[in-house]
């Protein structure tokens, strides 16, 4: 959520921050305009409650004074004063609700740092690391090699759960754990992050906290009568674990690490850009998430790519690093880089981790602050999240990458002690 006072010493901030995410900036009019009468409401509410104040001491004076009459009189005025006090509070509980909607509809304010662009077209190739490998055999893409290996099995699953959902056979959940594991065991040993085990259903006000409500309700799965929401990421939850907190002195950077299902209500059309294990329902997803001071945020999300990229490298795969242009950049986040691996089959680069800086937007939101020192003014934290990595685009990268003729897979060294000594996935 952005600040009412950058709303109100530098609505062009905004504008300009709209106008580079390809957004409309008319609402910044509108939300003036409400917050200008919402704060004329409230100082008329306030002069209307002196006034009614006075006179009800003055009334007490001419009580005691015998002047009943005149008493009887003053009441009426008060009574008149009551009512318009009354119909000012509602008025103003309006608008305060309307304006803090509205409010939270606008995304954060893009960093300068940030190239311009409209879309995906616009990102920038920060660096590629890693060399493609070369094949002297026709390659097979990803889901027929996971069919064969035992890994996926999509008629099943969409029996059980309907299409882009998947079941995952006895290779494909050893394979999966296997990976899970081996990161969070990389960020917990070399990266620093403390792990956490969260909840998969949250609240609508987590949901809020995070940036997914009010904008993308139509993309989350929910239990309207219980208002509990499922998550999309582990970021969601790990968001709001400190909410309504002030970090003691000290406390800072704080660093998460979380495995999770992700829930999300993809739409895309039916054809070969939706097959296999690319767009999906129900996905797994190691996520790390940080709180930091604001002067440390900036470096704090090179590390989050750092710790990203750390993955690909371990298991020797191709990546490259893109940094997002404005109109590409995610609702709460005001920069964000991505992760891309190659995946040699597809012929194509697939986003396996987005970075984000979300600077004080979700804080805000979730009233999450700390303390430089004891007794110091608390100060809004910084926010920031990466996927390390998902599920589901990591194998399909680790299926085409190191696919044999024979359609056998050998594993990254890294991944052999996580799944019992075994080297190499071989077909049914």
């Amino acid at each position: 959520m952005l600040s009412v006072n950058l709303l109100r010493r530098s609505p062009e901030t905004i504008r300009r921050s709209l106008r580079r995410r390809g957004e409309d900036e008319g609402v910044v009019a509108e939300l003036a305009a409400m917050d200008a009468r919402r704060r004329e409401a409230l100082s008329e509410l306030e002069e209307l409650r002196s006034r009614r104040n006075e006179a009800s001491r003055e009334i007490g004076a001419l009580m005691k004074s015998g002047a009943q009459e005149e008493a009887d009189a003053r009441k009426e005025a008060v009574r008149a004063l009551g009512e318009r006090a009354g119909a000012l509070e509602d008025e103003a509980r309006a608008l305060e609700a309307s304006f803090r909607e509205m409010m939270l509809t606008l995304p954060n304010v893009v960093a300068d740092a940030v190239p311009d662009g409209p879309d995906e077209t616009g990102n920038v190739v920060v660096r590629e690391e890693g060399a493609r490998r070369a094949y002297d055999f026709p390659l097979r893409p990803h889901w027929e090699l996971a069919e064969s290996l035992g890994i996926t099995d999509f008629e099943r699953g969409a029996k059980v759960s309907g299409r882009m959902f998947y079941a995952l056979g006895e290779t494909g959940a050893r394979l999966q754990r296997a990976l899970v594991q081996w990161m969070i065991d990389l960020h917990r040993e070399r990266h620093g992050y403390a792990e956490r085990g969260v909840p998969f259903l949250v609240l609508g006000e987590t949901m809020r906290n995070s940036g997914n409500l009010p904008k993308f309700a139509d993309a989350l799965y929910r239990d309207a009568e219980e208002d509990l929401w499922l998550i999309p990421t582990a970021e969601v939850p790990l968001t709001s674990l400190h909410a309504d907190e002030i970090l003691p002195p000290g406390s800072l950077p704080i660093k998460y690490v979380a495995h999770t299902p992700c829930f999300r209500r993809e739409r895309a059309a039916a054809g070969s850009q939706a097959r296999g294990l690319k767009r999906l329902h129900q996905f797994e997803k190691v996520e790390m998430y940080q709180f930091t001071a604001p002067e440390d945020s900036p470096a704090a999300l090179d590390e989050l790519v750092e710790h990203a990229s750390d993955v690909a490298r371990g298991l020797d795969l191709p990546f490259r690093i893109l940094q997002l242009c404005s109109g590409d950049l995610s609702f709460p986040s005001a920069m964000s880089y991505d992760v891309e691996i190659w995946t040699p089959a597809s012929a194509e680069w697939l986003e396996v981790s987005s970075c984000s800086n979300c600077a004080d937007f979700q804080a805000r939101r979730a009233n999450i602050r700390h303390r430089r020192e004891q007794g110091a003014r608390p100060e809004l934290v910084h926010t920031l999240n990466g996927s390390g990595l998902a599920l589901p685009r990591l194998i399909i990268a680790l299926l085409e990458t190191c696919q044999q003729p024979d359609g056998s897979v050998p594993l990254p060294d890294a991944l052999v002690p996580y799944m019992g000594g075994q080297r190499t996935l071989e077909p049914a």
